[in-house]
């Protein structure tokens, strides 16, 4: 996903130039931390206060140039508006965030306004087309059988959340005046693997195959995750 968002930048915006970059629901920081190494003044929005402490402990471990580029806060998506002016981003990030929301047109609508005009929003939702693809390869035929006719699923978590479809999605995108401009999947063929797994010794030749696919019909189609993006008219 990392590869695909720096695809995206590199293709709107200048080399060199520092964006201003908004993740919301950051989790620990990870995306976060990874582009303000590379330049750019980020500000994360986390709702969850263990998320957010680890990731202000994450930051106080950077060099202090890096510090000086990162802003926290905490707080909820949904209320960006109350803390930021419209158009105040170049990159406004929300991943693995609107499986959580019940209604996500609303959030989504708020991400696009801290967009300035040409700005990339970038979303990473669970495939609702897709849900009878983890189940089945599992051997869990009944789980395979409900999937294909909700968006509602457990987590791995346990948590009851729902998955987005790519062409509600894309509707919505284009009603806020950020259309679709490039989409992705992501975890074709690793959504099984557990999440304690070890790293494998051919990891680049994984990363490589995944990448491939994210960006290739009819793989990336029934991925776990898709990787939309969308441009500020």
């Amino acid at each position: 996903m990392a590869r695909q968002l720096d695809e995206q930048i590199a293709g709107r915006f200048p080399v060199g130039r520092r964006l201003r970059v908004l993740d919301v629901g950051m989790g620990r920081g990870a995306q976060a931390l990874r582009l303000a190494r590379l330049g750019h003044q980020v500000t994360g929005v986390e709702q969850d206060a263990t998320m957010i402490a680890a990731a202000r402990e994450a930051v106080a471990r950077e060099p202090e140039g890096i510090r000086e580029r990162v802003r926290l806060v905490q707080g909820d998506g949904r209320d960006t508006g109350v803390h930021f002016l419209p158009g105040s981003f170049d990159v406004v990030l929300c991943h693995a965030v609107l499986m959580y929301v019940e209604e996500p047109d609303p959030l989504v609508a708020g991400l696009a306004r801290m967009l300035a005009p040409g700005g990339l929003l970038s979303l990473l939702v669970r495939n609702g087309d897709a849900l009878a693809m983890r189940p089945g390869l599992t051997g869990d035929w009944a789980g395979a059988l409900a999937a294909f006719d909700t968006t509602a699923y457990r987590n791995r978590l346990g948590r009851d959340v729902r998955a987005d479809r790519l062409a509600s999605l894309t509707a919505t995108l284009a009603g806020i005046a950020a259309p679709l401009h490039a989409w992705y999947g992501v975890r074709v063929f690793t959504d099984t693997v557990a999440d304690d797994a070890a790293l494998p010794d051919d990891l680049p030749a994984l990363l490589a195959v995944e990448e491939r696919a994210g960006r290739t019909d009819p793989y990336r189609g029934v991925a776990a995750l898709l990787h939309l993006c969308g441009v500020r008219g």
